[in-house]
């Protein structure tokens, strides 16, 4: 049976992954999973798609303290009161609009200074969380394929999908076929809803943001392109029934 081998979340959309040991999957995704990201000076979003360094970056965020602490590469922290909000802004997402609220502090100064341009953080509610799906999922093998089809010289780092979930015991692209049922995953449930797009930003070394491979070439190599024209990695699931889950669960597909 499949399992839970590791989870992945972004407190700061584009910053560096954390590894929780176990996570309460919502309605609408992890609360602490991109609870914040970030606004240039023309009110849109930034993220590691544009500027790869930011996932060097590595954010602490203790929702019961409400603190949140960057660590830079260069050794550099910033820290600070994560619920200080200064008023909102409506964000261009997609095809719809979404409101955050600015949070004050160290942090735009700190995060500006690390790119060169004006950099605002910004917090959202739990029911508004900038992500395609509440959870997505890739398994081990999935992973190992890839890797393997590429004949790369070392380990490829699963950190680049940046997945909420990754499975251990799947064959290669078992995922797939779960699209259209529920699977549950520890005490949750979820429905699996499509394959996951991807784009440049798996292009980049997750560790130091700089583009060091081309991924999106290799999968099209292996996998093909989609009728929508996307290549794809991995899916995209609802949450029919939240619940926790933890790293070692047990994975049922219908």
């Amino acid at each position: 049976m499949p399992t839970v081998s590791k989870l992945a979340i972004a407190p700061v959309k584009g910053l560096a992954l954390r590894h929780p040991t176990e996570v309460q999957l919502g309605s609408h995704g992890v609360a602490e999973n991109r609870r914040f990201f970030l606004i240039a000076a023309d009110g849109r979003h930034r993220s590691g798609l544009a500027f790869g360094p930011l996932s060097a970056i590595v954010p602490d965020y203790d929702a019961e303290s409400e603190r949140l602490v960057l660590r830079f590469p260069d050794g550099a922290t910033v820290d600070g009161d994560a619920a200080a909000l200064d008023g909102s802004v409506v964000v261009p997402w997609h095809a719809r609009e979404m409101t955050a609220h600015v949070v004050r502090g160290p942090f735009a100064q700190a995060l500006s200074d690390y790119v060169g341009m004006e950099l605002r953080l910004v917090r959202v509610d739990d029911d508004a969380h900038p992500q395609s799906y509440p959870a997505s999922i890739v398994s081990e093998a999935s992973v190992a394929e890839l890797e393997r089809s590429a004949d790369l010289p070392g380990p490829l780092d699963d950190r680049r999908f940046r997945m909420l979930v990754t499975l251990a015991s799947c064959e290669a692209f078992e995922e797939d076929g779960w699209v259209g049922s529920d699977v549950g995953i520890g005490d949750a449930v979820v429905r699996v809803a499509l394959p996951t797009a991807r784009c440049a930003t798996t292009t980049r070394d997750p560790a130091t943001g700089q583009r060091d491979w081309d991924a999106l070439r290799a999968l099209k190599d292996l996998r093909g392109v989609s009728p929508e024209q996307t290549v794809d990695f991995g899916v995209y699931a609802t949450v029919v029934s939240p619940g926790r889950v933890a790293v070692g669960d047990e994975v049922r597909p219908a």
